[in-house]
């Protein structure tokens, strides 16, 4: 018999690997690596294969850097080996989310059509 304990993450990492990749699998397994506490400190984004992590102040992200390894280890096991190659890890002000290309209009930013 097998421990439920055991077999759930394993069975939940099996299937995510198998989704397909977008912005809410990754942070689902960047909320699985690192729990909720740290999850609310941080904002990512997944740009090829670099896991770009915004920390809200340094203290984070020296917390992030030196788990890093850990982490890294975590998201290999939940979205497959070298998904996330490196980590970056920075502070300051919070970049702005930028929105998907089908999501932005053809008629350009809100910025553009003010100039015009």
């Amino acid at each position: 018999m097998i421990a439920v304990q055991r077999f759930m993450p394993e069975a939940v990492a099996e299937i995510l690997r198998k989704a397909p990749l977008t912005p809410e699998k990754v942070a689902f397994a960047w909320r699985s690596a690192v729990g909720g506490v740290v999850d609310k400190a941080t904002a990512i984004e997944l740009r090829g294969d670099v896991l770009h992590v915004h920390a809200k102040d340094a203290a984070w992200q020296r917390e992030i850097e030196r788990s890093a390894a850990v982490i890294r280890a975590r998201l290999d096991a939940l979205l497959g080996d070298g998904v996330v190659r490196y980590i970056d890890i920075t502070t300051g002000p919070a970049p702005r989310p930028v929105p998907p290309a089908s999501c932005r209009s053809a008629g350009g930013s809100d910025t553009d059509r003010r100039r015009r």
